[in-house]
């Protein structure tokens, strides 16, 4: 899997569509683990020159501006939650992927590692049973 250098991920974070070569990176990305949590950091990219900005252009004292700030990053970081699977959805489409991958992917990693947790509960239930019934 090819990761895009900082200067991709950058257009990526802003929405750029990445080359075909990062496709499966895109996938990833938006399906793994840390998903969400990669989602805030797009997300921060995106607010960080606008906030500043925000700071710059807002007249009055410090804590006026300050205060705008954080009102707008509290807004930037809602709405980026509320639609974060729609956003992943479209990074994923425009990868080339159907509609919904993101979701049948992040679903399917879940089902896998109930599977997987499961077992491991099994195994360790079966060896308790088994020491019990020595033990009786």
């Amino acid at each position: 899997m090819t990761r895009p250098n900082p200067f991709r991920w950058l257009a990526y974070a802003f929405g750029a569509r990445l080359p075909e070569r990062y496709h499966r990176w895109v996938l990833h990305d938006v399906t793994c683990r840390t998903w969400w949590l990669r989602h805030l950091l797009r997300t921060t990219v995106q607010l960080v020159p606008l906030l500043l900005l925000l700071y710059l252009v807002v007249p009055g004292p410090p804590w006026v501006r300050l205060g705008a700030i954080v009102s707008g990053a509290f807004i930037g970081y809602f709405y980026a939650m509320v639609y974060v699977v729609e956003a992943s959805e479209t990074r994923v489409m425009k990868a080339g992927y159907p509609v919904g991958a993101a979701a049948a992917t992040r679903e399917a990693r879940r089902a896998e590692q109930h599977v997987e947790a499961r077992m491991r509960h099994d195994e360790l239930h079966h060896d308790d049973r088994r020491r019990g019934d020595r033990a009786g």
